[in-house]
C-alpha cells in the first residue's frame, strides 16, 4: 500500500499538473492493519487515516482463535451447539441490554455487562434451554482473556464481549477459523498439511508470533511522527464482532494514548465503539455512518468528531439512527423522544 501510495501521487501530479492536496485511507479488518501499519512506518503517506475493527497482532491472533476453538470442542460436553447461541443471546440481552435506559436488543456498554454464563446451568440433564458443565466453562472461555493452562500466563488479550453469541460460530464453530488455519500452516509451519489437532497451544502462539518478525503485528503504539505532521486516525470497531475481537482496538487505543499522552484523544485519535455490530458491518446495531466525510471534516476544517450520527437499516430503510461516541462515552437517551431516534440520545 505505501509502495501504491507514492507511485500514485506521481501519477496524478504527472496528470493533473498540481499534487493532492489531501490523501486519505479508508479500510476495515486486514485493511484496518494495514491503515496502522500506514500510519505507523509511513507518517507522511496520509493526512487521514480510518481502520475499522483492525487485525491489530495478527500472526498471535491466528495461534489464539485456534487455540480457542480447540479448547471450546476438546470434549462434547464442552461443545456449544449453535442452536442454543439464541438461547444465551436472550439471557444476556435481559440481563444487560436495558441498563443503559433503552431496551433495544443492544447492549451499549458491554465491559460492564457482568453475565454469569452458570445462572444458565443445567438443572435436570441437558436440554436446548441450558448449558452443561463445559458449556458453561466455553461460554466463559470466549468471554475472557485467553491463558496458559499451566502458568496461568495470558497468551492473548483480546476477547468476545456479552452481546456477541449470535456470532459464536465464527470462532466456536466445529473447526477453527479458515484464515487462521492457513495462517499458521502457510507462515509458521511452512507446512499446508499441519493438522491444528497437534497444537501445542502456549509454544506454538509464542513460534506464530515470532514468525512474521512483526511484518503483521502492526502494534507500535508511537504514533506521534504520524500526529506530528497533523495526521488524524479515526478508529471504529463493532462491539459484536465475532471475528477480530473488539478489544484489540480497546487495547491498542489506550496504548497510544499511554504512549503520547491523553491530549492526543480527539486531537489526533479517536476510537468509536459501535453497539451491536458485527464484524465491519452488520447486526442490530447503528453499522451505517459517512467515515470519509467525518475525516474531511476533522482534517480539512480542524473539526474533530464529538459523535457520530450513525444509522440501521432493514431491507434498505432506515429505522434506528443513534450516535456514536468517542471511547470511553457512550450514548445515553435523554429520556423523552422516540429512541430510535439519534435526536434523543446525548453522549456521556
Amino acid at each position: 500500500i505505501h509502495e501504491m501510495t507514492v507511485q500514485s501521487k506521481v501519477i496524478l501530479t504527472e496528470h493533473y499538473g498540481n499534487p493532492a492536496k489531501y490523501s486519505y485511507y479508508n479500510g476495515c479488518s486486514q485493511g484496518g492493519r494495514q491503515g496502522l501499519a500506514e500510519a505507523q512506518r509511513y507518517p507522511a503517506d496520509f493526512d487521514g487515516i480510518i481502520t475499522g475493527a483492525s487485525a491489530i497482532d495478527q500472526m498471535r491472533m491466528h495461534g489464539a482463535r485456534t487455540a480457542l476453538n480447540l479448547l471450546l470442542n476438546k470434549n462434547p460436553d464442552s461443545v456449544i451447539p449453535a442452536a442454543k447461541y439464541p438461547m444465551i443471546n436472550v439471557a444476556v440481552l435481559n440481563a444487560c441490554d436495558a441498563v443503559d435506559g433503552v431496551k433495544d436488543g443492544v447492549i451499549e456498554e458491554p465491559l460492564k455487562c457482568k453475565f454469569d454464563y452458570a445462572s444458565l446451568l443445567c438443572k435436570a440433564g441437558e436440554s436446548e434451554n441450558c448449558l452443561t458443565k463445559g458449556q458453561v466453562e466455553s461460554a466463559k472461555q470466549m468471554t475472557s482473556p485467553l491463558k496458559d493452562a499451566k502458568t496461568g500466563k495470558t497468551l492473548f488479550s483480546g476477547y468476545l464481549v456479552p452481546g456477541s453469541e449470535l456470532g459464536w460460530a465464527t470462532l466456536g464453530g466445529p473447526a477453527p477459523l479458515g484464515l487462521s488455519i492457513s495462517g499458521l500452516q502457510n507462515v509458521v509451519f511452512s507446512n499446508r498439511s499441519w493438522d491444528y489437532h497437534t497444537m501445542d497451544i502456549a509454544a506454538d502462539i509464542d513460534r506464530a508470533v515470532k514468525s512474521d518478525n512483526g511484518a503483521t503485528a502492526t502494534n507500535n503504539p508511537n504514533l506521534q511522527p504520524f500526529f506530528d505532521r497533523g495526521g488524524k486516525l479515526l478508529m471504529y470497531h463493532g462491539w459484536s464482532d465475532p471475528q477480530v475481537t473488539p478489544m484489540n482496538s480497546v487495547l491498542y487505543y489506550n496504548d497510544v494514548l499511554k504512549t503520547v499522552g491523553k491530549r492526543s484523544a480527539g486531537k489526533s485519535i479517536a476510537l468509536f465503539m459501535v453497539p451491536g455490530m458485527n464484524h465491519c458491518s452488520g447486526g442490530p446495531g447503528t453499522d451505517t455512518f459517512d467515515k470519509v466525510k467525518v475525516m474531511e471534516e476533522w482534517v480539512e476544517q480542524g473539526t474533530a468528531p464529538k459523535r457520530i450520527d450513525a444509522a440501521h437499516r432493514t431491507s434498505g430503510v432506515v429505522d434506528k439512527t443513534r450516535p456514536l461516541c468517542p471511547y470511553p462515552q457512550v450514548a445515553k437517551y435523554n429520556g423523552s423522544g422516540n429512541t430510535n431516534d439519534a435526536a434523543n440520545f446525548s453522549c456521556k
